[in-house]
């Protein structure tokens, strides 16, 4: 199933929402060049974007507030580094199709809702 269509999905569960994200960075750094440089770039989106979800599953699953809020500061962090790479592919011209503007959108929107998450978990 192809999840970039006109937009992704945004379902209520955070969870479904990440995992969607990440098989769609997946499946948009195929399109990227076949050269260093875009060799490069999807080396190091695919590993920061699976990381967002890995981590926000091992956030869930935190046995402590520390650690559960530890964990969210590791997606926030690779949940913005996945912006900065897919800002790069968008400088670099290489997002034809405009998915990649899509992708940066959610990776944005992401990093803000996992920063919202650690500020009221650090509040209560």
């Amino acid at each position: 199933m192809n999840w970039i269509v006109e937009e992704l999905e945004k379902p209520y569960d955070l969870n479904v929402r990440i995992r969607q994200f990440v098989v769609a960075v997946f499946e948009f750094v195929e399109s990227l060049p076949n050269k260093p440089g875009g060799w490069a770039i999807q080396k190091q989106l695919t590993r920061s974007v699976s990381s967002v979800g890995a981590n926000y599953r091992a956030a869930r699953r935190g046995r402590s507030k520390a650690e559960y809020l530890a964990k969210l500061g590791t997606v926030e962090e690779e949940a913005d580094e996945s912006a900065y790479w897919l800002e790069l592919v968008i400088a670099m011209k290489w997002d034809e199709k405009g998915k990649g503007q899509i992708l940066l959108d959610e990776a944005n929107e992401l990093t803000s809702i996992i920063v919202t998450l650690i500020k009221k978990g650090r509040d209560k």
